[in-house]
Formats: structure tokens, sequence, C-alpha cells
């Protein structure tokens, strides 16, 4: 059984843009420039955005943090993001989820531009995607491929199974293992709350993708021997014996789990570094893209 390393992977791609951004400085070109727009005081979300504050200020990316009450109208948040838009200093930006109710999330992601939607959530760069067209894959996605890549995991011809179905992680994450290419090549059954025989499907699978946020769904009765597990799910549990009054877990439980796989990722430190990563490497995509346009 190996680990996938997502912390270790995540650090050796920040070194990488690290040293792309000192190139671009050496040739005297702007820096890369990523702003964070959040809405309320989420816990969660604001440890997220904080530590891709951190991840831009380590590589030497420029860096903006939107931060607006949690009372803001949509229409003060849509203003938000069109200045956003407008401005040629930011190369990209993302809207940290979730919204509060009274702000409608799909008018939020169909606002950004595609050219600035370095979360890859806009339909323009979603359907890019599907048709294997060069876009932003959006970042969960876009780390787990480059796990994947950079463990060289074989996929071509393997049965993947990805459990859940959002717009973030399941599904695109169904269609980018079933593209020509590699990491791709499989075949998907892409599952969900209304899937019957979902253990059955599941054992069969010889790649499994969790992405359903259910803590410990995956158990170790249900994977067969040597499969590559990647879980996606990261919960937090309370629990007043801890220190921080809760653990974070994953949808698998990762102890009988690790038993049987040839590959699995651990929560935390697996996917979750990738994401921020892989929003990196967008931003400087994005850079790429408005300089060779200008």
């Amino acid at each position: 059984m190996q680990i996938l390393d997502g912390k270790k992977v995540s650090n050796d791609i920040k070194e990488e843009i690290a040293a792309e951004v000192v190139k671009m400085k050496e040739r005297g070109e702007k820096v890369p420039h990523l702003a964070a727009v959040i809405v309320g005081n989420d816990g969660a979300s604001l440890t997220y955005v904080g530590s891709k504050v951190r991840s831009c200020e380590r590589i030497g990316f420029e860096s903006t943090l939107v931060q607006m009450p949690s009372t803001t109208s949509e229409q003060e948040l849509l203003k938000k993001i069109e200045e956003l838009n407008q401005d040629s200093d930011i190369d990209g930006f993302i809207v940290q989820l979730p919204l509060p109710d009274q702000i409608d999330t799909q008018k939020v992601i169909m606002a950004v531009h595609p050219d600035k939607d370095v979360d890859g959530f806009h339909p323009t760069n979603f359907g890019k995607m599907a048709l294997d067209m060069s876009t932003f894959i959006p970042a969960t996605p876009f780390g787990i491929l480059e796990l994947l890549e950079r463990y060289k995991v074989d996929t071509k011809g393997k049965h993947t199974v990805v459990i859940g179905r959002s717009h973030i992680v399941g599904r695109p994450m169904s269609i980018l293992m079933g593209r020509k290419g590699w990491p791709g090549n499989s075949t998907v059954t892409l599952t969900h709350s209304h899937t019957k025989n979902i253990t059955q499907i599941i054992s069969q699978a010889d790649i499994v993708i969790s992405a359903l946020g259910v803590p410990n769904f995956l158990k170790a009765e249900m994977v067969k021997d040597d499969a590559v597990v990647i879980d996606v799910g990261i919960t937090r549990v309370p629990d007043e014996s801890r220190p921080r009054g809760y653990y974070i877990t994953g949808d698998v439980d990762f102890e009988n789990v690790s038993k049987k796989a040839s590959y699995i990722t651990p929560v935390p430190g697996g996917v979750g570094p990738m994401t921020i990563a892989m929003l990196l490497k967008n931003t400087l995509l994005a850079r790429e893209r408005h300089r060779s346009r200008s």
C-alpha cells in the first residue's frame, strides 16, 4: 500500500510555481494576482481562504482578500464581482462557497468572467472541460488528476467508481476519468444517493473516488484488494476530548481500507492540500493567457 501524499505533492507544485514566478520577475513581467471573496464569517471558509492567501505570499503571487458581511445582498456581491471582472490587475478570483441564504449561488457563478474563473465552475469552462478543450479544470478534480499522474497510477481500461455527483467534484471527476488521455481512459460509473446496489458496484471498482461527505462511509468490505482509493470527503466530527473540540475525518474508514488498497489518500493531507495547489496553478495559467492576449 502506498500513500498518495497530497501534502508533499502540493509543496512540490508550489515550489515549481514559485520558480516560475522568479523567472517572470526576472523578465520584468507582472506576477499572477489572485483575489478571494468571502461573505460572512464561517469558520471553515475563513480558515480555507486564509491558507490560500498564505500560499500566494509563499510563492510570490499577489493576493487580495475581499471580506463582506453576512448581511451582504445579492446585488452588492454581484457589483463586487463585476469590479473584479473589470480590474485588469487581477488575473483570477474565487467566491468562497457556501454563500448566505439571501444570495443565489448559481447567479454568482454565472457572474464571474470565464477568463478569471480559476475555480472552473462557470458553465463555459465546465463545457470546455467536458469537450476536452483547454480550460480551467475545477481545482479538486485537477488535484486528483495530478496525484494520479505523479504517482504513475495506471487508469487506462480501469473501472472507476465515483461516489457523489456534485458539480464541484463528482460530476467533473466522472468526465475527466473517462476522457481520452492519461489520467483517464477508464470506464466510469457515477453513483449517488439513489444508486441501487451501490456496495456491489463499489466492490467491482479498480479506482474509487469518494466525494460524499459522509464520515467513514467506505468500509474495507466494500472495496476489492489492491483498489486505488481517493478520499475527497472532509468532515468535522465533534469530539470534546480533542483540544479543538472536533476531529477531521474523510469518507473512508482509513485504518481498515488502507490494509486492502494499493494506493490511498489520507485525510487530512491528501486531496485537500492539492486543491489549493491547483487553484494556484490555474491562476498562473490565467496570467499566462492574459499576457499572451495583451
